[in-house]
């Protein structure tokens, strides 16, 4: 098994797979690089370097009692890139995945990076306040948290049909429920608060590599209008709606999500 240190001394475990251009896949909150487990033969098979790690606090890593902020989150994955001294990467984020992208680009710029993928990313900022009349009610966020904290279980398994939107198998359901019951409850409402609060705004307008936003119009955690948002804060980017995938769609319409992004790796070459 394969460990780095960050910054502050915290391990973070990662896994490397295959060889060529480096593909780094960031995972949502709640669970492990194990959500990409059906992506990564995806990459490898056509001849690509293939990266994924868990985030602190999550899986194989090291939960410290702090550094659950997005500042730190994207250290984390700059101290990732450095260690394995990565080059032209292709950065693939999942939903908080896809805001530790974005501070990344904007907290430590592109020399690293060929290109970024944004994948129903917590962007640009989720929260409603008086100069982003666009988010959602900070309420809203405090009622989820309230029954993480009284019924985590329960409702990850109210939460996963929505979560795919379309049908899925049982064992399908059943694994993504298991990845999300890994992770310490105090863990999970750190990097809530991270996702919910983060404003990206301004990071979204320093990325200044080629772009590409998919978003499903059925997803119930961050809904598509945020994926289009998103697109129109980064020069040039691209945006694609998928017409009934949900915020799961990397598993529901996976043969779409990564041949877009394969075309885009080739296209922006």
């Amino acid at each position: 098994m394969a460990f780095l240190e960050t910054g502050d001394g915290t391990k973070l475990f990662y896994r490397d797979w295959g060889e060529g251009a480096p593909v780094v896949l960031a995972a949502s909150q709640a669970v492990s690089c194990d959500m990409w487990s059906g992506s990564v033969p995806y990459f490898t098979e056509r001849g690509m370097r293939c990266i994924t790690f868990d985030r602190r606090g999550h899986g194989r890593s090291e939960a410290p009692s702090g550094g659950y902020d997005i500042d730190t989150l994207a250290d984390d994955l700059r101290a990732l890139l450095a260690r394995l001294d990565l080059r032209d990467v292709t950065l693939v984020g999942h939903s908080l995945g896809g805001a530790e992208v974005i501070r990344y680009l904007g907290r430590h710029g592109s020399h690293r990076v060929r290109r970024a993928v944004l994948l129903a990313a917590t962007a640009p900022f989720m929260t409603k306040t008086a100069d982003n009349p666009e988010g959602l009610e900070p309420a809203m966020f405090d009622a989820v948290r309230a029954t993480w904290r009284r019924d985590f279980p329960g409702w990850v398994a109210d939460a996963a049909p929505p979560f795919f939107a379309c049908a899925t198998s049982k064992a399908m359901n059943d694994w993504a429920v298991s990845l999300m019951l890994e992770t310490q409850l105090d863990v999970l409402l750190r990097v809530s608060h991270a996702s919910t609060a983060s404003d990206l705004r301004a990071d979204l307008r320093k990325i200044d590599v080629p772009t590409l936003v998919l978003h499903g119009d059925l997803d119930a955690s961050v809904p598509v209008s945020f994926g289009r948002r998103t697109a129109d804060l980064v020069r040039g980017s691209t945006f694609k709606r998928y017409a009934d995938a949900a915020h799961g769609l990397f598993i529901t319409h996976a043969d779409r999500v990564f041949g877009d992004i394969l075309e885009f790796i080739q296209k922006s070459s």
